[in-house]
């Protein structure tokens, strides 16, 4: 959708960014007292953060209210929560540093990526990358959740759950990577195009 230039930056799809970006510090202040209250208010905050990633893009979209703050505020919102997340499920034990570090730098690397290529082109996120976004938020929001805590989950069905979660993380990884080298096959494809009309 292209931004119409008559939009005010103050509108509801950029609030809800906004408050987004504000939760984030509070999910981080929450989870690192790592107690079971806490984690199912990190986990609540957490919901609640990416409920207004869906809710943006749905106002943005529906109402035509996309403006270049918003574009900017929004995946600046999605990556801090996200990367904040694993980050602290890695600082308390519950993912493995590797798999954190992995994400980390595909998000970073590919985000600079698609920043460097927009003289060019901007790249739409593909079918990978939301497929990746989608288990990798599911997946997190499991590991958030103190499944034992609950009275009618037992000891095994509360381990399945967590079973669970670490696949959906695991789908995401390999989603993160495979989209990863689309994206850089693409960027690669975009400039001997850019390089060839430039001639």
């Amino acid at each position: 959708m292209k931004q119409n230039n008559n939009v005010p930056v103050v509108n509801i799809a950029n609030a809800l960014t906004v408050v987004r970006l504000v939760l984030v510090p509070v999910f981080i202040f929450v989870f690192l007292q790592d107690s079971t209250y806490h984690r199912w208010l990190a986990y609540i905050v957490f919901a609640v953060a990416a409920i207004t990633d869906k809710l943006d893009g749905y106002y943005a979209r529906s109402r035509n209210l996309v403006t270049d703050f918003g574009k900017l505020a929004d995946s600046i919102a999605d990556k801090a929560l996200i990367i904040s997340a694993l980050i602290l499920l890695s600082w308390h034990g519950y993912l493995w540093w590797w798999v954190t570090i992995v994400f980390i730098v595909r998000e970073l690397g590919i985000t600079l990526m698609r920043m460097m290529m927009r003289k060019i082109k901007v790249m739409a996120a593909g079918q990978g990358g939301k497929i990746k976004m989608v288990a990798q938020s599911f997946g997190i929001a499991g590991l958030l959740i103190p499944w034992q805590s609950i009275a009618f989950i037992e000891g095994p069905i509360a381990q399945t759950l967590i079973y669970i979660s670490y696949a959906l993380l695991a789908i995401a990884l390999v989603f993160a990577v495979t989209s990863a080298i689309e994206y850089v096959q693409e960027a690669v494809r975009l400039s001997r195009s850019g390089n060839d009309d430039a001639r």
